[in-house]
């Protein structure tokens, strides 16, 4: 793994806009002297101390707050210094701009991060759980990361990388020693050894599934002909009035986005306009965004009139263009003006549910049916908030565990199956990542973290 730079970078840690208060933040080697320079004092380690920030030719820029980290107690291991004055966009530039004055660099997106993985701070688990953290849009993946940039997940990973490290210890010494036979890894259990190991990956891998749903959501688009009810629907879901709703076919004519969460999972819901012929110009550019719309759906939920049965030419030709293998829920809407009850019925057609938007009938059915087909089941407090790579990496952890306890009578081949399993495992934390990896996940990070 490559070292860590050890030139001095600075960025505004604080968002963009004005505040209250805004925070200037520098990392690098010997930063004694540079407070010094910055506030006119001699600055004390991890205390909090007023300082008179000043420029080039000591005229004042701001007053805030100091604080010196002194390397290795600092979240990047280098030393840190904060600068803590007022939130306004001009004077953050301005003390920045002393800082790059006084020999730093601007940092990149993730830097700081970056280096506090690079010198051992923080795993590639727990530097990648600072950004979810930073971007969770939900109560439950805010916690999912709290949980993993203290550790929880990568402890996880490292109990099963020890493990697996004694398994290959056990099966390569009966290869070194070949008076040793199979017997001697069935009185140490190895056999049953994997195959526990494999039921916990598979326990995680659930977990992080489940995990991954936090962190991304589930995309649903409304479908349906002009006045089904979907911006009804998009109300109900979001418990308030978001979409203009109308008796006058054509009403909405853009795509209108709502995110709304459910048992914590965010649902990004798309109500679009109402697939019809038309010699509207302006509705038929909401028509075309409405495909649109449909080609990156997750799931489409299709909405027809109970009255007319979703039997009718026009319901058929947008069925017929509705993108195979999207997940497809046919709600027929409007119950409560025919005396139907609210159902769920599944045939050969897929799922149906019978509901009315207006009336607020029969909505848990379609919550309950979007969770299913995300796969979610309650998992309680040891969510994963997992990415993608984070998948890849068990998915192969567990194969290759599997595949070494299918080879137990060709030893060599077991002890290769379980190195490539702990390889796997390892890319989570980052003990073996690669650096272009390292660049393409620290890029994603917002600058100044």
């Amino acid at each position: 793994m490559a070292k860590p730079p050890s030139d001095l970078i600075a960025a505004i840690a604080t968002a963009p806009g004005r505040g209250g208060i805004g925070v200037v933040r520098l990392s690098g080697p010997d930063l004694f002297s540079l407070a010094g320079l910055l506030s006119g004092r001699e600055p004390q380690a991890r205390l909090a101390q007023f300082a008179r920030f000043k420029d080039a030719d000591g005229g004042l820029i701001d007053e805030g707050l100091l604080l010196w980290f002194p390397a290795p107690h600092s979240f990047t291991g280098e030393d840190v210094i904060e600068l803590q004055g007022h939130g306004g966009p001009v004077v953050m530039q301005m003390l920045l701009a002393r800082c790059l004055e006084l020999g730093a660099r601007l940092a990149e997106p993730g830097e700081f991060t970056r280096r506090a993985f690079l010198n051992g701070k923080l795993d590639l688990a727990q530097a990648e759980s600072v950004a979810d953290l930073i971007e969770a849009s939900t109560t439950a993946a805010a916690r999912s990361a709290v949980r993993s940039l203290t550790g929880s997940f990568s402890r996880e990973v490292h109990g099963l990388c020890e493990r697996l490290i004694d398994l290959r210890m056990l099966v390569e010494a009966t290869l070194d020693f070949p008076d040793e036979d199979v017997d001697f890894l069935i009185e140490a259990r190895a056999f049953e050894r994997i195959a526990v190991i494999a039921a916990e990956l598979r326990a995680i891998l659930d977990r992080a599934r489940q995990g991954s749903l936090l962190r991304n959501g589930l995309h649903v688009v409304l479908v349906g002909q002009p006045n089904v009810g979907k911006s009804s629907l998009l109300n109900r879901l979001a418990g308030e009035e978001r979409a203009i709703v109308t008796d006058i076919a054509g009403t909405t004519r853009d795509a209108l986005r709502e995110t709304i969460q459910l048992e914590g999972i965010p649902l990004h819901i798309t109500d679009t306009a109402g697939l019809r012929e038309t010699a509207d110009e302006v509705e038929k550019l909401g028509i075309a965004r409405t495909w649109q719309e449909i080609e990156r759906a997750d799931v489409v939920v299709r909405l027809v009139d109970v009255r007319n049965g979703g039997t009718c030419e026009a319901d058929a030709a947008i069925d017929t263009r509705l993108p195979v293998g999207v997940e497809r829920i046919t709600v027929f809407n409007k119950v409560d003006l025919v005396d139907l009850a609210p159902a769920r019925k599944e045939g050969p057609e897929g799922i149906r549910l019978y509901l009315s938007a207006k009336a607020g009938q029969g909505i848990e059915l379609l919550r309950a049916e979007l969770l299913r087909i995300a796969g979610w089941h309650r998992h309680g407090e040891d969510v994963i908030l997992a990415r993608e790579r984070h998948l890849i990496a068990l998915r192969e952890a567990l194969e290759r565990v599997e595949a070494a306890l299918e080879a137990r009578h060709a030893l060599e081949l077991m002890a290769e199956e379980l190195r490539l399993g702990q390889e796997a495992i390892n890319d989570i934390t980052g003990e073996f990542t690669p650096d272009d990896l390292l660049g393409v996940i620290f890029s994603r990070f917002c600058i100044g973290k």
